[in-house]
């Protein structure tokens, strides 16, 4: 299996576009993973350009925007017009698929459907894959309620971040097993970020207090790369995303994040290159 591994823009965003993309080839990523801000700003301008001159060069290179609308009090319509207006605005920027933050863990399983089908039109009429993150927040905030999503709309594909369910359940899931199983069929982009039962992410997944949690992450991460593998797939994409902060814990008072961000990532990239198969 061809493993791609893909940068975070998130905690770059005091980065210009030519900074973080310069930053992301001399790393030797294989693509990057962005919420994207406004089409109209100078950043999008700028990066948009600068993707086109690495796809001119390399076609392989992976694009992944993500479609993350802000939490407003909304009525379902509304999130539904937000979503597609996004969504239409990435379509138009040639991505290798989208990540998207779909729905609402409060909308009930009817109005999240309604939200799914309107991203699965989209996704059908343009030809673009869209791709839906488990996360808190969203449709797919727990593993047991995500199931009768999945039975409903078989074809889903996910972006698996277990991180989320760990954090949603208090555990890492050890009493979920026929329930993760359900799902890691449908994962088909891995966000690689060790999360623990009281959070999304480890301070240091380099500790060795975090070993045991790091070594559960990482059999799922296989299992979904030889579930992918088995069904003929011949490449899958990781994004290492360990975030700042809040996600990243930082000292009081000084502020000082407990480890370096960027650094992580480059180390769950080069680890994962060597354990992942």
């Amino acid at each position: 299996m061809n493993i791609q591994y893909i940068c975070p823009h998130w905690g770059c965003e005091n980065d210009d576009a030519a900074v973080f993309v310069d930053k992301v080839l001399s790393a030797g990523y294989q693509g990057i993973e962005i919420n994207l801000p406004p089409s109209t700003s100078t950043f999008t301008e700028h990066f948009i350009a600068e993707l086109e001159g690495i796809r001119s060069k390399n076609k392989d290179f992976v694009f992944i925007p993500q479609q993350l609308t802000s939490p407003d009090n909304e009525t379902v319509d509304a999130f539904i017009s937000k979503m597609k207006r996004s969504l239409l605005e990435l379509v138009a920027y040639q991505p290798t698929f989208i990540n998207s933050h779909t729905g609402k863990d409060y909308y009930s399983f009817d109005d999240n459907c309604r939200i799914i089908e309107a991203a699965l039109n989209i996704s059908s009429q343009t030809g673009v894959r869209i791709l839906h993150e488990t996360h808190r927040g969203r449709f797919s905030f727990h593993a047991a309620s995500l199931l009768p999503y999945l039975k409903k709309f078989p074809e889903l594909e996910l972006v698996g971040d277990f991180s989320h369910f760990c954090t949603v359940s208090e555990s890492l899931l050890q009493d979920q097993e026929e329930i993760i199983q359900q799902i890691i069929p449908h994962v088909s982009h891995i966000h690689a970020r060790v999360g623990h039962e009281q959070g999304p992410q480890v301070n240091d997944p380099q500790a060795p207090e975090w070993q045991n949690h790091f070594n559960r992450f990482a059999a799922w991460w296989q299992e979904m790369v030889l579930t992918k593998e088995e069904k003929g797939w011949q490449q899958i994409t990781i994004t290492p995303e360990f975030g700042p902060f809040p996600y990243m814990p930082q000292a009081p008072y000084s502020k000082q994040p407990l480890s370096n961000q960027w650094d992580t990532n480059v180390y769950m990239m080069n680890t994962l290159k060597q354990i992942l198969r």
